[in-house]
């Protein structure tokens, strides 16, 4: 396993994640004090999980025809422009 790969992968999903809808919403689903704890972490750490499993298919099959560069071109731009947007319509 290639760890340097492994921590930035870890590092940057981990602080994107922070804050974000999904650990919002898990803090809810957790603040019902009806619902087991581990049943709101298994759940979300399984949708998780699934989503990253999506999007490592995805990049795997793209991947196939586009390079490396351009995906980051593309991911790159798609980022600044959700980034204008919220500052526009906030």
């Amino acid at each position: 396993m290639d760890w340097r790969v492994f921590l930035t992968v870890f590092i940057s999903v981990f602080v994107a994640e922070l804050g974000d809808k999904t650990q919002l919403a898990t803090m809810l689903f957790a603040a019902d004090k009806e619902v087991s704890r581990w049943t709101v972490f298994l759940a979300s750490a399984s949708a998780l999980v699934v989503a990253a499993a999506i999007g490592v298919a995805l990049g795997s099959v793209v991947s196939q025809y586009l390079s490396a560069r351009a995906l980051s071109l593309i991911a790159g731009i798609g980022f600044i422009l959700i980034g204008l947007w919220v500052l526009i319509m906030r």
